[in-house]
């Protein structure tokens, strides 16, 4: 099967329409699939529901969409460092369901698994459990989170095959991997793609198998919050 596409728009050909769910990795702008977004911008399609720990900044990243007014609902973990978030969901104009960090990414796991729920103690006692199913463990109450099926995964990798095995840079892996096995269809973006059979398999993080599509390109890599201190200079 060819896997690899001239861009992120033909990667993105045929599986878009209004309404769709999408699982998006990354976490705050480390490892967020920037081009694939792009795209999404462009095609135009609407009344998304994405999941995703968080909504990019403002005019960066899933942050570009909230911009069009292309999402309807956003599944998170933490929204804190975008405006224009604030701003739509204060007014009614955007649907937000809060995720603990690890319950997100374990309901992108188990639906890549295809489990379609799991108990966790996370979130008991909190509004978090407020409508779910509550069940005792050995004298512990647990709360029922289903698996997140989404009608398109797309992620960033550092490095991949013509095959789709996949290599992310260090903090880059985070949300990538279980958002990656959670759609029907996965596209990732790549900054490398190698030949097959050069990649280490001990160092493959993502089986191919779990990727149907792949594009290379050039990203930008923006610093979400810069800190800097004064420039020290030498005693004299």
């Amino acid at each position: 099967m060819q896997k690899i596409y001239g861009s992120a728009a033909e990667a993105l050909d045929g599986l878009v329409f209004d309404g769709m769910t999408i699982a998006a990795g990354g976490f705050g702008l480390c490892g967020i699939p920037e081009l694939l977004i792009d795209a999404l911008v462009e095609s135009g399609v609407k009344d998304l529901t994405i999941a995703s720990n968080n909504c990019g900044v403002d005019g960066f990243g899933l942050g570009k969409l909230l911009d069009t007014k292309q999402i309807k609902k956003m599944i998170s973990s933490y929204v804190g460092e975008n405006a224009e978030f604030m701003r739509q969901y204060l007014s009614g104009e955007l649907e937000l369901e809060f995720n603990p960090q690890g319950t997100l990414a374990e309901r992108m796991r188990a639906a890549g698994a295809g489990i379609p729920g799991f108990y966790t103690k996370t979130g008991v006692g909190t509004q978090i459990a407020e409508g779910k199913e509550h069940k005792d463990f050995n004298g512990e109450t647990y709360i029922l989170e289903t698996g997140l099926f989404m009608d398109l995964s797309i992620v960033k990798a550092w490095k991949a095959d013509e095959t789709g095995n996949l290599v992310f840079r260090k903090t880059a892996r985070n949300f990538n991997p279980p958002a990656a096995t959670c759609g029907k269809v996965c596209i990732v973006e790549v900054e490398e793609i190698v030949p097959n059979g050069s990649l280490d398999p001990d160092h493959i993080h993502l089986p191919g198998i779990y990727v149907n599509r792949i594009i290379q390109g050039e990203h930008e890599k923006r610093i979400e919050k810069v800190t800097t201190r004064p420039r020290e200079t030498a005693a004299e």
